[in-house]
């Protein structure tokens, strides 16, 4: 595990790592200095991944897409210029990536990860993917249980996105904050802050059984009703995605959203969900990448690899979602 491999912090990173030090503890720091992660996925979600764990100091990541940069991503894809379109998005990434922080190495790999074998993961910690389709998904996931890798996912579409974790059984000690009141020796009241430290566990369920929830049970339609369909619209762009091979286009925007709400309304009619809580305008701007919601999904995603290596802080369990519809976000158990 990272943390038996934690390495000595030099004197020159323990001053440039020291804020982050000051929030999380040093013993962190270190996991995260011996942390090797894989990232799958270099668009903007996946640029602000990059961004955010190259940052926090990490040991090494290895930046993967086979995809080519499009006229699209400058959108969202700040590791890339426009003078990068029709390169490889991975090796186009480099150079903006090692500039953040030159302690971390950094390698890209422009090969499709559905190629590789079991063991190329191993050398990994944490394995994060983005934008493949969901036996893609279902399938690195299962290999990265089988090998006790932490596993996390996520996609942004437009202004609609989610982040899946599965850490399988991990511990992780938080900080607990308690206020007592005591006197002074004058006999005025006076309150303190008494900051202690718990450890806890949390037992994660496989990214397959998350998408064959059951739609008819009374616990999925309360959460329905309470966070709305977001995990619903997740199931429908991810199904187009599969049945496709790519994600909605401004090219072919009025023809990709009938195609969502074809999709839309035969998940209704087999589930008999009522129409009001899933409604046809939730796909009116899912088209596209968009910087604030990748920064604000790459945020939680890149947050959440954080808390998986350093063991520090309750992660996840499992989903999060940010919803368009009242721009808001919410943590979503789903098993």
């Amino acid at each position: 595990m990272v943390e038996n491999e934690a390495p000595q912090l030099s004197a020159g990173e323990a001053e440039l790592y020291d804020r982050q030090i000051r929030l999380w503890g040093l013993e962190s720091q270190k996991r995260l200095r011996a942390a090797r992660i894989l990232l799958v996925g270099l668009n903007g979600l996946g640029a602000e991944v990059a961004k955010n764990i190259i940052l926090a100091g990490i040991k090494a990541i290895t930046l993967m897409d086979d995809r080519n940069v499009t006229p699209e991503d400058s959108a969202s894809q700040f590791l890339c210029s426009t003078q990068d379109v029709g390169q490889n998005r991975a090796e186009a990434s480099l150079q903006r990536a090692r500039a953040l922080n030159p302690n971390v190495e950094i390698t890209a790999d422009n090969s499709k990860v559905e190629t590789k074998t079991d063991e190329f993961f191993e050398s990994f910690d944490v394995v994060c993917v983005i934008e493949q389709t969901i036996d893609v998904l279902i399938n690195i996931n299962n290999i990265c249980r089988k090998l006790d890798i932490k596993f996390l996912c996520g996609d942004v579409w437009g202004m609609f996105g989610y982040t899946f974790g599965d850490l399988k059984n991990h511990e992780y000690a938080e900080d607990v904050i308690t206020y007592k009141t005591e006197k002074s020796l004058y006999g005025k009241s006076k309150s303190i802050t008494v900051t202690t430290t718990k450890k806890g566990y949390l037992a994660f369920v496989p990214l397959k059984s998350v998408m064959t929830r059951d739609y008819k049970a009374a616990n999925f339609l309360k959460s329905l009703k309470r966070n709305g369909p977001c995990y619903l619209a997740m199931r429908v762009l991810h199904k187009f995605r599969t049945k496709f091979n790519r994600d909605p286009l401004p090219s072919t925007k009025e023809e990709d959203i009938k195609e969502l709400n074809t999709i839309r309304k035969l998940i209704l009619s087999e589930t008999g969900i009522e129409e009001s809580l899933f409604t046809e305008d939730f796909f009116s701007h899912v088209v596209l990448q968009i910087s604030p919601t990748c920064a604000i999904l790459g945020g939680i995603l890149g947050h959440e690899i954080i808390k998986a290596v350093s063991q520090r802080e309750k992660p996840h369990d499992n989903l999060f979602f940010f919803n368009p519809q009242n721009c808001s976000g919410f943590v979503d158990c789903v098993r």
